[in-house]
């Protein structure tokens, strides 16, 4: 038990910790957490009505009802962007237009209007994002 505390405490990058990342043009060239994501469970998270995508945007999942119709349909999203212009698209859909609706899902600091559940950290973690990223980027038509 006292391991598994102190492997909590030493963890590398907490949930509520920002990863440290590199913008380069209009992307983030390099995995948040060093690693691929899983598009599985990346499509888990765009279908998820609590948290991300599918509330705003459309796309090619046909078994989901009531997709969003706010945002840009996400069909072939993996043709229009890259895994790195995706990735700040998720993290910081802000800095391309600064009056989206769109969170950014991966920043902490100089937000308005944030849910008193997510004040002082990110939608969503590293890990997620990069789950999100591999998904997306698998949507080609």
């Amino acid at each position: 038990m006292a391991a598994l505390i102190l492997a909590s405490f030493t963890s590398p990058c907490r949930a509520d910790e920002l990863a440290p990342y590199k913008i380069t043009g209009d992307g983030i060239a390099e995995s948040l957490t060093g690693t691929p994501g899983d598009a599985a469970r990346g499509r888990a998270l765009v279908l998820a009505r609590t948290t991300t995508c599918i509330l705003c945007h459309s796309g090619p999942f046909p078994e989901t009802r009531f997709q969003g119709d706010l945002a840009p349909d996400l069909s072939g999203a993996g043709n229009r962007w890259t895994a790195s212009q995706l990735r700040l698209r998720l993290v910081d859909a802000a800095r391309f237009n600064p009056e989206t609706i769109m969170p950014s899902y991966y920043r902490n600091d100089g937000l308005i209007r944030v849910g008193r559940n997510f004040a002082g950290k990110p939608i969503l973690s590293a890990a997620e994002i990069e789950d999100i990223v591999a998904f997306l980027a698998t949507l080609r038509d």
